[in-house]
């Protein structure tokens, strides 16, 4: 006979653990306990059958690995947290009896740990345990990065600490220095909830998101103690992050600080970036704001100098040695040009293209000088242009200070970044009148020779395409391309905005939303006449009938051609080469025809098989609802083939195809609807 096993001993109940257990076994606070388990990583698990796992009680509770919390016994914050909690008992024991001296000097040195107050605890052993590589850490940086820039660009209350912040802008401006002389920012993209941008750092592309520069408004409902927690976590991965990213470019970390450019809002340039010994001098300079005075050791460059020239001299000799070589040789030497992926089949799915990772894109800006004006967004812009090769932007003074130049007359200046018309506050006669903050150096309306005006897209779009955009198509007040998100893959036979509509839409969708334009119209066009009916009726006193007779003697008299009378609207229609026109025209004669028809006694069918438009429509329906017919049965007889559990799988694939397909046609007619509103308007 086996060994009998008590209740509760054995399965979920030991396998899990309920929270108020956990805290009880760990004799810590629950907000102590809260802050143990997101720093280690441990959070709730949901068990199989919760009246087992909670020993028969169907009370609602919180369960938790019991593994998990064993592993927390042998924590070191547990001892921080336990002295912490015996400092607080000597300050409530020392206030209970009326000694308030000795409960300021205590908390004199809680609030200062070089004395033998509250003890500190870092998470630095934390950072080592959850990622024991640097790759680890990279691939956990994105909700990191999302949140500092976040508390980064929040006001400072009793929740969260002026402190707080100031160190995660900090961390936050190390992180896009190091994106700047590395080169490594690829995409960004401007959306409702903020700015997302994506860079490749070893390999690993890390994305985030980080807010626009508005004033932020604190609600009451947000747990800030549990967002403090993880910026506390989120702050010491940076700084390990950055430390190590500084030292792989050749960096000092951390960068020297000035607080009184900080101050003045210089935010990227109050950072000078020191080089080390291993990295030559002009790979700081670069793109930093500082620039590194250190030169490489003279002996060692002369070493240096002799190894290349020896080095060449073999290379020479070795040609002459070599004379002439094969042409397969030739092949098989390797080039710098880049594999493409293409589509084995040619409907098949537009594949991602590798890119070149060298300096191409780095440097896309480097040959511009550019002037953002104070509607503009500086921070960002500042940052994109810096990470893809710009070394001088200017900006007026009022925006902060750091800027190349801020002379908006300054003649080196090649592009110059503005958001709205060009408006200049008139100024005195005299010459008297003091400059305010919306008045600017240039008069109204005017330009500087030679100078290119853009809007912010611009900036965004070029650097997603890794080229420059025309710069007309962004020019100031003229409506501005789609900004498209880089980050969607597009995939064959979806809808792709990029190309034109004609050339995407498939056979006969444009037909039937033109047929169900012109049924709306008509239905619009019936209702206004019988509203119009309604009104005329008590007004005219005459016969009815002798006004329908009036009314065709003048139709006859007018009607210049055999199809009948024409309204006095259609002089003014436009080019009948658009297929869209024309399908207005002709539910416009159609119209006509019917009214004359009816007026003179004749069949409205005899009027309609006279228009040959109307016929080579009516006949490309019948081809088109064949031809869909003829394609669904004969795919209901290939589905019948199929077995019970292939037939299912299909169905399934079906679904989720003519989804999509229902997805697609909407955003196509939602484009031809538009394209069709743009195409009426009159030009100015």
């Amino acid at each position: 006979m086996g060994r009998l096993r008590k209740k509760g001993q054995a399965g979920a109940a030991k396998n899990y653990i309920t929270r108020s257990q956990a805290v009880r076994k760990l004799q810590i606070t629950l907000p102590d306990f809260r802050r143990l388990c997101i720093w280690k990583g441990i959070f709730p698990r949901e068990p199989n059958n919760r009246k087992k796992a909670n020993k028969s009680s169907t009370a609602s509770t919180t369960f938790y690995y019991a593994k998990d919390i064993q592993y927390l016994l042998h924590e070191p914050l547990l001892q921080k947290f336990r002295d912490q909690k015996v400092l607080e008992k000597k300050i409530s024991r020392a206030l209970g009896r009326g000694d308030v001296g000795d409960a300021s000097r205590l908390e004199r040195n809680a609030a200062r740990p070089e004395k033998t107050g509250r003890p500190p605890y870092t998470l630095d052993h934390l950072i080592r345990e959850r990622y024991p590589t640097f790759v680890d850490a990279l691939r956990d940086l994105d909700d990191a990065l999302s949140m500092l820039f976040l508390f980064a660009n929040l006001p400072s209350t009793s929740s969260v600490p002026a402190k707080m912040i100031a160190k995660c802008e900090r961390l936050c401006l190390e992180f896009q220095h190091y994106l700047i002389v590395s080169k490594s920012l690829r995409k960004s993209f401007l959306s409702i909830k903020g700015i997302y941008y994506q860079a490749t750092i070893q390999g690993e592309d890390i994305l985030w998101l980080v807010p626009y520069k508005f004033n932020q408004r604190v609600v009451g409902d947000i747990d800030f103690r549990i967002m403090g927690t993880f910026v506390q976590f989120y702050m010491t991965l940076l700084k390990f992050v950055n430390f190590r990213l500084y030292n792989s470019v050749g960096l000092v970390y951390p960068p020297k600080f000035d607080q009184t450019r900080d101050e003045s809002a210089a935010e990227l340039a109050a950072f000078t970036l020191e080089g080390t010994h291993t990295v030559m001098t002009d790979t700081p300079k670069q793109l930093t704001s500082g620039e590194s005075d250190q030169a490489p050791d003279p002996a060692t460059q002369e070493a240096v100098n002799k190894l290349i020239k020896k080095m060449k001299e073999t290379d020479v000799d070795g040609e002459d040695k070599a004379g002439t070589a094969d042409d397969a040789d030739k092949e098989d030497e390797p080039t710098d040009a880049i594999d493409k992926f293409e589509p084995s089949a040619p409907g098949g799915d537009i594949l991602p293209q590798p890119t070149d990772t060298g300096s191409d894109t780095g440097t896309l800006f480097a040959n511009c000088t550019f002037f953002l004006n104070r509607e503009t967004p500086r921070q960002p812009l500042e940052f994109i242009l810096r990470a893809f090769g710009c070394k001088r932007i200017g900006w007026d003074a009022v925006l902060g200070d750091g800027a190349y130049t801020t002379n908006e007359q300054d003649p080196s200046i090649t592009h110059q970044i503005v958001d709205r018309p060009i408006i200049q506050a008139a100024m005195e006669e005299d010459g008297n009148a003091e400059d305010n903050q919306t008045s600017q150096k240039l008069a109204s309306n005017q330009r500087i020779p030679g100078r290119i005006y853009v809007q912010p897209q611009w900036v965004w779009d070029s650097a997603n395409d890794e080229e420059l955009k025309r710069p007309d198509l962004y020019a100031p007040g003229a409506q501005l391309p789609p900004h498209l998100s880089p980050f969607v893959q597009n995939v064959h036979g979806g809808y792709d905005p990029t190309i034109p509509l004609e050339d995407q839409e498939p056979e006969g969708e444009a037909l039937e939303d033109s047929e169900e334009e012109e049924d709306e119209e008509e239905e619009g066009e019936d209702d206004n006449s019988l509203a119009v009916k309604k009104v005329e009726t008590p007004v005219n006193d005459m016969d009815v009938a002798e006004t329908d007779e009036e009314e065709v003697d003048d139709d006859d008299d007018e009607e210049p051609g055999p199809f009948g009378g024409f309204s006095e609207g259609e002089d003014d229609m436009e080019d009948d080469d658009e297929e869209k026109e024309e399908d207005e025209e002709d539910a416009e004669l159609a119209y006509q025809r019917d009214l004359i028809a009816e007026l003179t006694g004749q069949p409205a069918s005899q009027k309609a098989s006279e228009n040959p438009r109307s016929k080579a429509k009516a006949e490309a329906r019948k081809k088109l609802s064949a031809q869909a017919k003829d394609e669904a049965e004969e795919m209901e007889r290939a589905r019948g083939m199929l077995s019970k559990k292939k037939r299912k799988l299909f169905d399934q694939m079906m679904y989720t195809n003519n989804k999509k397909s229902a997805e697609d046609e909407k955003l196509r007619a939602k484009r031809r609807k538009l394209e069709k509103q743009k195409a009426r308007k009159p030009v100015a």
